[in-house]
């Protein structure tokens, strides 16, 4: 067992990493600058770290001439390099005196889901998100909930603005995160010839956070076709910049079943208003919580909105995929304790669901008749518990 250091930066997958260093390799994806490389160097003292960006490093890579003697290697942006599944699985099967090792990348490793053959049964995979309430009340970062979910609206998750916790500060990171994404990592995965128009798409999205997007809009907008707006969408997604949440229609009578609603991983950088913000907030929770049961644990949610052809909708249904483990319904509100009535809609089709009204400014939880839960967003948010 690897003898891990004492940080105060721990996230909240380190105890399963560790755990799973010691069978396979494991692979961890996530948005650039959100803790990947921090996180493995401070798994233990005894590591090398290579990353292919380095042409020093991608020497390395090529002779295959790490230190055997350390606990761990670290190979970061590996995706990058031809063949790179064929090559890591021959490091897996024929080296034995490798140490463990750790596999890291900015870009949506998904393309790390659709190994085939190359890394089945040899490795784990997990997906490291931007700081949210939960992680922080789970350290000593000594913040209440309420304070954690402000800072996460203002200066976003990502470690490095959420401490400096400078709005100047973070304007600047940003924009240095974003040219870095769209004219380092994009290129990686794709030639793009209009960097300028996909940086227009950004900034529409940025406004449109929480509505139903129609993609032949967009394409009006910036004079492109359809296949060119969705492409550039799902490359958005690939590097971490937005992710899609679709609307549920099974069982829903009338259901909608197009036009997805697309999120941001920094929701500082949401242009909208503190409802707008909080929703993305939500829905970023979410979506991580739903990651890390699925990483961790084995158990598979889906994170999707409800809404009916007439216009009638609940926020999130983080829908369970084991029959034994129950739904939730989501609704967001900046300050409206009352119920909302699309609960009752909505309660009748979906099976084995509990009902949550997630209110910023809330003086006391409280519930109905029907079983909908009024609750603190931030105090929830940093308890979040599916069974």
């Amino acid at each position: 067992m690897m003898k891990t250091t004492k940080n105060p930066r721990f996230r909240h997958i380190t105890d399963a990493v560790l755990k799973d260093l010691e069978k396979k390799i494991v692979i961890i994806s996530g948005p650039r600058q959100c803790g990947k490389t921090t996180l493995a160097k401070n798994l233990t003292n005894s590591f090398q770290y290579f990353n292919y960006d380095i042409s020093e490093d991608r020497s390395i890579f090529l002779k295959k001439t790490w230190n055997r003697d350390v606990d761990l290697v670290i190979f970061d942006e590996l995706h990058k390099m031809p063949k790179w599944k064929s090559w890591l699985k021959g490091i897996y099967d024929s080296d034995e005196e490798n140490p463990n090792i750790l596999v890291t990348g900015s870009a949506k490793l998904d393309t790390f889901k659709k190994v085939g053959e190359s890394l089945a049964g040899r490795h784990f995979y997990f997906r490291l998100h931007p700081f949210d309430i939960k992680e922080l009340s789970q350290t000593k970062i000594n913040l209440s909930p309420d304070t954690i979910m402000d800072r996460l609206m203002n200066v976003s998750g990502y470690p490095e603005p959420f401490l400096t916790n400078d709005m100047r500060e973070y304007k600047r990171w940003r924009q240095s995160h974003i040219d870095l994404i769209l004219r380092q990592d994009l290129i990686d995965i794709q030639v793009i010839r209009d960097i300028r128009t996909m940086e227009l798409l950004i900034e529409l999205l940025r406004s449109k956070v929480g509505s139903p997007l129609s993609i032949n809009s967009l394409a009006n907008d910036l004079q492109k076709d359809h296949k060119t707006i969705q492409r550039w969408l799902d490359l958005l997604e690939e590097v971490y910049i937005i992710f899609k949440i679709s609307p549920y229609s099974k069982d829903i009578a009338r259901s909608v079943k197009k036009e997805p609603k697309y999120y941001f991983y920094d929701t500082a950088y949401v242009n909208g208003d503190e409802s707008i913000k909080l929703e993305n907030l939500v829905a970023c929770s979410l979506l991580k919580e739903s990651h890390y049961q699925q990483d961790v644990h084995g158990k598979s949610y889906t994170l999707n909105f409800l809404k009916v052809k007439r216009g009638r909708e609940i926020d999130f249904l983080l829908k369970s995929n084991d029959i034994e483990n129950k739904s939730i319904m989501i609704e967001v509100k900046l300050s409206d304790d009352e119920p909302a009535p699309n609960f009752k809609l909505f309660g009748d089709q979906v099976k084995n669901v509990e009902m949550i009204q997630l209110v910023k400014n809330l003086k006391r939880d409280k519930s109905n008749a029907y079983g909908v839960k009024i609750k603190k967003a931030s105090e929830w948010l940093a308890e979040i518990k599916l069974d």
